[in-house]
């Protein structure tokens, strides 16, 4: 990368968790850290149901790992209503392996990826600001 290309912002995350039998999370986060010029944090809550303005606030992307779906519907109708309630642009990344993804999730993310690592990062920079 050039020294002039270099993006030095820190992006904070919330990155879809929860029952994974596929270890989908792991094999994510790998490929984010994998990436040593990429910058970023993730934010946790208990309940992001009740999460509020001052959690979400500094949440730059909403990283949907759709391969979780099935097994944590209420996290994801969750996170979902954040974004669009605090206007965060959702990351949407195809379950590892198959190139569908469930249509609920389809028509909210502002972009979708597959499980490139370069390519999960252009989309989680490109991601637009505004849905």
């Amino acid at each position: 990368m050039f020294e002039d290309e270099r993006d030095d912002k820190i992006y904070n995350l919330i990155i879809t968790n929860g029952f994974d039998k596929t270890n989908e999370y792991g094999q994510f986060t790998e490929k984010l850290y994998s990436k040593v010029d990429f910058l970023w944090k993730e934010s946790i809550s208990g309940s992001y149901a009740n999460a509020g303005e001052s959690f979400y606030k500094n949440v730059d992307r909403i990283i949907l790992l759709a391969g979780l779906y099935k097994d944590n519907k209420e996290l994801f109708e969750d996170l979902l209503k954040a974004s669009e309630e605090y206007e965060i642009p959702i990351v949407l990344v195809r379950p590892y392996g198959l190139e569908e993804v469930p249509e609920i999730l389809e028509e909210k993310a502002a972009t979708i990826v597959g499980w490139n690592a370069n390519c999960i990062l252009d989309a989680i920079k490109d991601a637009p600001e505004t849905m």
